[in-house]
């Protein structure tokens, strides 16, 4: 029996794109509370932030509905009704809540007008839908953390890893979910971070080049953050002589757009002068790159399959992930936030670093910057 494809307004589109452009819950969460597939919330949010609200607009002409005298009294009585049948719900509901205020056999009401009055979309009543299981989202936090201690790991050897651990799992599995991660194996083979064809790919510029002073080298790259409902993406932008963490940001769909939010932060106050990333489509797009060949930005690509091309923000992953994320075990995408924000202060400002001679990233960052003003007066 063939499935009837469901079909959308352009203002529910619309209403879910932009919840999930504002990145307060994960994908698999809102697939969850609209019944709708991960992938299609993913697609309505890149092309809302690519064309804007005009993106689901209709082409026809809308049509003016007139309303007769009569019909008016009797939308009159209807609300009556409806608003007493709602103030007996008034309470704030979960999801699951919501479905179990629906009355199927409501003399007056319709389920479909009741979903409307309490704010639930009326297939979540009836439809659940495709998303990550609580196996692949247990898997998933389970490479991270194997991930983080053997970053050399492909998904061969990630797999034969699960099965060590007592889930018999199929290597296709395995390549999906990492691949739905950002990772790839630090190894000179093929990387599983997808670059655009239509790209400028720019050569790698740090070859033999030392390190001296801050605001010489900033590079940036993206990794993958369990939390309990889901997962999101975590990008940062370091400077690589004094490990400070210039700018981050968090988004629940792998694209360009919360990479570009962090980069205008970092560029607000300094510039680099040389700029590197790994080929990823996020960093190889033409906003990004045309961002930092304004602000006179040298760019620099890790070449495929170079270990220690961006060494020293692998690194910061490492640091986040067993000193915050793992230990706290977020809940939601607020907490996750929240957490993020106070640990990367603690970062920068309080932990001490032995490369840099037990001082802090913002000694060390700031440091270099006074002497650097110092020398140009002289």
């Amino acid at each position: 029996m063939s499935v009837k494809r469901r079909r959308h307004s352009p203002e529910f589109k619309f209403r879910v794109a932009l919840e999930a452009a504002k990145e307060h819950q994960t994908i698999s969460q809102l697939a969850s509370e609209f019944s709708l597939h991960p992938n299609q919330i993913s697609n309505w949010k890149k092309e809302l932030l690519e064309k804007g609200k005009t993106v689901f607009q209709s082409n026809g002409k809308h049509k003016l509905q007139a309303i007769q005298e009569s019909e008016l009294y009797e939308q009159i009585g209807r609300l009556k009704m409806e608003l007493e049948w709602i103030k007996k719900k008034s309470a704030p509901f979960s999801v699951d809540d919501k479905r179990g205020l629906i009355e199927p056999d409501h003399p007056v009401l319709s389920v479909r007008r009741q979903c409307e009055l309490i704010g639930l979309n009326r297939a979540t009543y009836y439809y659940e839908p495709a998303k990550e299981t609580p196996l692949n989202l247990t898997l998933m936090r389970m490479i991270d953390e194997k991930y983080m201690k053997a970053p050399f790991f492909g998904y061969p050897k990630m797999t034969e890893y699960l099965r060590k651990q007592g889930y018999w799992v199929n290597p296709k599995r395995i390549d999906r979910l990492m691949g739905l991660m950002g990772l790839r194996a630090l190894v000179p083979k093929k990387r599983m971070t997808r670059s655009n064809p239509d790209h400028k790919v720019y050569p790698y510029l740090l070859r033999n080049i030392p390190i001296v002073r801050a605001d010489q080298v900033w590079s940036a790259d993206i990794t993958y953050v369990p939390i309990s409902q889901g997962f999101m993406y975590l990008v940062a932008i370091l400077d690589w002589f004094s490990r400070y963490v210039l700018s981050w940001q968090l988004s629940n769909t792998l694209d360009s757009a919360f990479c570009l939010e962090a980069l205008d932060r970092a560029l607000e106050a300094k510039k680099p002068e040389i700029f590197n990333t790994d080929q990823g489509v996020q960093f190889t797009s033409n906003d990004f790159t045309e961002r930092l060949e304004s602000a006179d930005v040298k760019i620099s690509m890790d070449g495929r399959g170079r270990v220690f091309d961006n060494i020293f923000i692998e690194r910061l992953w490492r640091t986040v992930k067993y000193e915050n994320i793992y230990l706290r075990g977020y809940d939601t995408v607020m907490e996750l936030h929240q957490g993020l924000d106070q640990y990367f202060q603690f970062y920068n400002n309080e932990r001490f670093h032995q490369s840099l001679d037990y001082r802090t990233p913002t000694q060390v960052y700031y440091d270099c910057q006074r002497a650097e003003a110092t020398d140009s007066d002289g």
